[in-house]
């Protein structure tokens, strides 16, 4: 079970060809990568649109089924994390650094940069961007993580399948999906995961070199060398972490983001203009909920400027978190054996959609009101806008400090998990994966990272990712055919037995 398979070598071929193509020639692959973008998002926007809600629906109606009592391992299994633990970790995985990088961000240009459809600065604009940020990170984020995470926990720990993608299809397609599709499945899940954490190690360094050069003087901003640093400091970390196992350095690790996470967050909401934060999350929350059925099929088929909004913001994250499911799916469904269906919807699905609200209700307010107060962040680098809020706020050097730790343990965690995963993947779904193959895939993510910020290529390779994100889209919806289908039949068995 611990050997790898082909996957892991078709994967590396893979992965190799489209690092290369993107370092020896960054401007050409961004040109061909930004047109297969452009023309996936603006002939396909209502394709995930639609597909996106879907998912939504379907996790709702588990949630309130009555076979969501039908629990994800054997009846007699009992979770392996405590709940705390188990929502640190999963949280961790899903959202952890985007949620620093783009708390303040976000809200802040949907405000003053690039409002949805307000003017502007306006008091609309303001209600607009807590509103569309809370949709962007909200549940719709977290359904398309847990049709991957519940379909695998389920015929991984209940069915006991192996733990990859292509088992969760048997049920559609029999033992073709032990064969060259099946292959092909899991090598789309590896690429997806690979290159997803290798950008994300990327735009991590670079946050965390701004971070340090806000902080310190002597230390240069936007700088390779600095980057380059980090990723190696990172990389031996996560490595570190990944070699002693998931219930050690991935729990603690978890855990430790989680207190740190909420630590930053009461500070800002202390320090930051309170009253402002606790109205405008009350408001934003009634807001999200009276719109979210327009905001979930809004395609603007014939306003062009809002049409391009829609593709560069809602489009662009719901392909976005399509291409991190494989890798956030598949390591939620590891460490979510023994609850049931309908605890394991409650605290995927709700739990953390509920903590991000907060998050961004805090962050965003703030970031506002600093900049309706005279302060133009609009200029800096999105990587600096945080730290040039925590400037205007008392004890700004203590949230600083604490923010960039905290960006460095999502950092570690991140890529920890990511090295797991990809294990898992390429050595038959093993629920332990050799340390040599965890050793392998943290090193190649950390190099891709490094080639990329060496020769400009990483957002094109993100671009890359939203691309792979399309033809992942076809294989989730046929996992939900496939989970719906062999949990009826058990459903409809136990019901007979009773």
């Amino acid at each position: 079970m611990k050997k790898v398979t082909n996957v892991f070598w078709i994967a590396i071929v893979l992965i190799a060809l489209a690092v290369g193509y993107g370092a020896l020639a960054p401007e050409h692959f961004a040109e061909v990568t930004g047109n297969m973008e452009s023309f996936l998002t603006t002939s396909f926007g209502w394709y995930y649109l639609l597909i996106v809600s879907v998912m939504v629906l379907f996790c709702l109606y588990f949630l309130v089924s009555p076979m969501g009592q039908i629990r994800l391992g054997k009846d007699t299994d009992k979770p392996e994390y405590s709940f705390a633990t188990w929502i640190a970790m999963l949280f961790s995985a899903g959202m952890g650094i985007g949620l620093v990088f783009w708390g303040a961000a976000e809200p802040l240009s949907h405000f003053a940069i690039d409002p949805a459809t307000a003017e502007p600065g306006s008091q609309e604009a303001f209600r607009e961007s807590m509103r569309f940020t809370f949709f962007h990170w909200g549940i719709h984020a977290w359904s398309i993580y847990a049709v991957v995470a519940l379909s695998l926990a389920y015929f991984q720990f209940r069915k006991g399948e192996p733990g990859l993608i292509s088992s969760t299809l048997r049920p559609l397609f029999g033992d073709r999906m032990k064969g060259p599709w099946g292959v092909l499945v899991d090598v789309i899940a590896v690429f997806a995961t690979a290159v997803g954490v290798a950008t994300t190690l990327g735009f991590g360094a670079i946050q965390i070199n701004g971070g340090l050069a806000y902080l310190f003087d002597g230390i240069p901003g936007d700088s390779l060398i600095t980057q380059i640093i980090i990723i190696a400091v990172v990389t031996v970390l996560f490595m570190a972490s990944s070699w002693s196992g998931i219930s050690k350095g991935i729990k603690y690790l978890s855990n430790t983001n989680m207190v740190l996470a909420i630590t930053l967050l009461i500070l800002v909401i202390i320090l930051g203009p309170t009253l402002l934060i606790f109205n405008m999350f009350t408001d934003s929350l009634g807001n999200y909920f009276q719109n979210l059925i327009n905001m979930s099929f809004r395609a603007a088929p014939i306003d062009g400027e809002n049409r391009s909004w829609i593709d560069g913001w809602t489009i662009f994250y719901w392909a976005w978190w399509i291409s991190w499911s494989p890798f956030v799916g598949i390591f939620i469904a590891r460490v979510s054996k023994g609850r049931t269906i309908r605890e394991f919807l409650f605290g995927v699905l709700l739990i953390p959609t509920f903590i991000s609200f907060i998050w961004f209700a805090a962050f965003g307010t703030t970031a506002i009101d600093v900049q309706s107060s005279g302060v133009d962040l609009t200029g800096l680098l999105t990587e600096e806008t945080l730290f040039a809020v925590f400037n205007e706020l008392p004890l700004g050097m203590l949230l600083s400090v604490v923010a960039v730790l905290l960006i460095s343990t999502f950092f570690i965690t991140s890529a920890d998990s990511a090295t797991f995963v990809l294990g898992m993947q390429s050595s038959n779904g093993s629920l332990d994966p050799a340390n040599a193959v965890k050793l392998t895939w943290g090193i190649a993510q950390s190099t891709i990272a490094v080639i990329l910020l060496f020769a400009g290529g990483l957002g094109s390779l993100q671009t890359a990712l939203i691309i792979a994100a399309f033809p992942f889209s076809f294989i989730m919806l046929l996992m939900m055919a496939s989970f719906y289908k062999a949990l009826n039949l058990e459903y409809k068995a136990i019901k007979r037995k009773r």
